[in-house]
């Protein structure tokens, strides 16, 4: 009777390692405890994309641009200053930001980088102004700074 007594407690002890090793794992990788902010980016990328894109002077300096400089990145000559300053203003202080425009058929991707970042992209279609016909996009790439 001893005997089964001894093998309970060491199976009670060995289960308690186990749960804690478990435990240690998940933790260590970093699934408890990290939050999930891709909500509130994507939220606040699609106000700002959507008050340029709904504002005509915004719009008029975008679609303005020669196609022959695009793809254009906001750090580069010919980006609108106006639609920089936009930007820089509207964005929270706890992202980090680039814009670049691009044409609607191509594949607008960040020149650079940032490694080690988890990157949230959202573009919007800039297409005409009440003159003009020259659809453009605007991508706004954004990480946690």
């Amino acid at each position: 009777m001893k005997k089964k007594g001894w093998i309970r407690i060491f199976e009670a002890v060995l289960a308690v390692l186990l749960i804690a090793a478990v435990l240690l794992i998940v933790i260590n990788q970093g699934y408890i405890g990290k939050k999930d902010i891709s909500e509130k980016v994507h939220t606040d990328q699609l106000a700002v994309l959507r008050e340029i894109e709904l504002d005509d002077e915004l719009r008029t300096a975008i679609v303005s641009i020669d196609s022959g400089l695009i793809p254009l990145e906001d750090n580069e000559e010919g980006f609108p200053e106006s639609l920089k300053e936009r930007i820089t203003e509207r964005i929270p202080d706890y992202l980090e930001c680039k814009s670049k425009l691009c044409l609607m058929n191509e594949l607008c991707a960040l020149d650079q980088y940032q490694e080690g970042k988890d990157i949230y992209a959202q573009n919007v279609a800039i297409t005409a102004t009440s003159g003009e016909y020259s659809p453009k996009q605007l991508k706004l790439f954004c990480w946690v700074g």
